[in-house]
């Protein structure tokens, strides 16, 4: 069996997914990151997205480059407890 890092944000987002879809999502992702793997990844376009979305929420994961790329937590939190403010909620 193998270990997975719960610090890895891609390992954190498949370890909340349903066993099958887990595995396959795993198998996938393994594919996807090796040249050969690729090209047979890509002769399943749905596939390839889904490969290529789960690697983009690994990315997220880094605070600089979520913000470069119009992502910022600590704006929409803030935004978040300014809105909950202005309309008298807790």
């Amino acid at each position: 069996m193998t270990s997975y890092s719960s610090h890895n944000p891609i390992e954190t987002f498949l370890a909340a997914a349903p066993r099958a879809q887990r595995a396959g999502m795993r198998a996938l992702l393994s594919l996807s990151r090796r040249p050969a793997g690729r090209r047979l990844v890509a002769r399943a376009p749905a596939a390839a997205q889904l490969a290529q979305v789960i690697e983009g929420l690994g990315r997220y994961d880094d605070p600089d480059l979520a913000r470069s790329l119009g992502w910022d937590a600590d704006a929409v939190i803030a935004r978040g407890r300014e809105l909950r403010r202005s309309e008298g909620r807790p």
